[in-house]
């Protein structure tokens, strides 16, 4: 129950879940003493800007425990107005900006993106941006495939590419327990499948492995997708935020994960697709495909990430562990500035920004960092 004097709820448990809202921890844009020229930037470790994960909404159909648990996110939670949102044209404003210093990727996400009513409007704005040198962008979406199969054809038709669907257990009282909604299984896979007719491949198939809950359904899930040309990664269990409890011993470190598989079907080890791929790649033997392996607990890559992140009403976040946000919004709304003079200040302020960066949480931790406020995935995405 909550504690008016702490902050705090308290579980029937006894555990305390901490109340702090990172969403109200915000700083002002950082404007530099001068404009800056668009261009490719690179951060104060040398790493560029080539990602951009985009949360069209802070709602979710689902209350996984490991993210949004019901604890905290009840009847009672306040999510954001409407009104507070990014517009899907100053998404695609802030987006073009983002292209012009060197972004290739885009992933929509959440909360649960396709929650947002005409995602497909969006994708079809953002379809037509080219990099600095005339490529298509690289248009993902992340999502629980509650409502995919309904949704997949058109989202494809407006120029998405690929799609990752969340799945933590294949068995479906297992399932049914970690979305703690009570939603079946046979419904995101039957979301996979339309996914995979609309040409949204190869599909990415994310599985949080939390020791004591799921561990024994990562050879079910290898096996269930092996030779379908969809690629499952399991993910250890990370400490995303201040609501979901984390404790190291929950974590199954992803040597564990591949060790569990291999018992089961020969695998080697295969290089990255590109520079700064979070997902260490493993190949059957048999060539019947590949699985992956994200290891941000036991192997920290923050040394390749290039990843930046727009919450759902504009701050800009350097990391998925950040503490807080810089407050892009406020530079597409109220400055006066005729637009082009207002893509010249956000360009620059964008540069200013990651020029200054020097996040590494993962390879910081500590058992003092996770108990720090961090913004809660369900608010920037995974």
């Amino acid at each position: 129950m909550p504690n008016a004097s702490t902050g705090n709820i308290t579980c029937m448990t006894g555990r305390v879940i901490p109340l702090i809202d990172v969403r109200t921890t915000l700083l002002p844009p950082r404007m530099p003493g001068e404009l800056l020229a668009h261009g490719e930037v690179a951060d104060r470790l040398g790493r560029p800007l080539r990602d951009l994960r985009i949360s069209v909404t802070d709602r979710c159909n689902f209350r996984c425990t490991y993210c949004m648990p019901k604890a905290v996110f009840d009847s009672n939670y306040r999510f954001m107005r409407h009104a507070d949102l990014l517009t899907f044209e100053e998404i695609a404003q802030l987006t073009r900006s983002f292209v012009r210093h060197g972004v290739e990727k885009i992933r929509l996400t959440g909360g649960e993106p396709l929650l947002r009513k005409d995602l497909h409007k969006l994708i079809a704005m953002l379809a037509p941006i080219k990099t600095h040198d005339g490529v298509e962008l690289d248009i993902a979406l992340t999502t629980n495939a509650s409502v995919l199969a309904r949704k997949a054809a058109q989202l494809a038709s407006a120029g998405l590419k690929r799609i990752t669907v969340s799945l933590d257990a294949l068995d479906d009282t297992i399932f049914r327990r970690m979305n703690d909604v009570d939603f079946p299984v046979r419904d995101v896979l039957s979301g996979i499948d339309a996914a995979a007719a609309a040409g949204l491949s190869p599909i990415k198939i994310n599985m949080v492995v939390k020791r004591g809950v799921n561990e024994h359904e990562v050879v079910p899930m290898a096996r269930h997708f092996r030779g379908s040309g969809h690629i499952v990664r399991f993910i250890e269990y990370m400490d995303v935020g201040t609501s979901n409890g984390w404790r190291m011993d929950e974590v199954v470190p992803s040597a564990e994960v591949v060790q569990r598989i291999a018992a089961d079907f020969a695998l080697e080890p295969i290089g990255a697709n590109y520079p700064g791929e979070v997902a260490e790649r493993w190949r059957y033997r048999d060539g019947q495909g590949e699985i992956g392996v994200i290891s941000s607990v036991s192997h920290a890559f923050c040394r390749d990430c290039t990843r930046a992140r727009l919450s759902t009403e504009g701050k800009l976040y350097l990391c998925l562990f950040a503490n807080h946000g810089h407050d892009l919004r406020a530079l597409l709304r109220g400055n006066g500035l005729p637009a082009s003079s207002a893509d010249r200040q956000i360009d620059s302020t964008i540069a200013h920004i990651w020029s200054g960066r020097a996040d590494r949480y993962s390879e910081q931790r500590s058992e003092a960092t996770v108990t720090t406020p961090k913004v809660e995935m369900s608010y920037i995405g995974g």
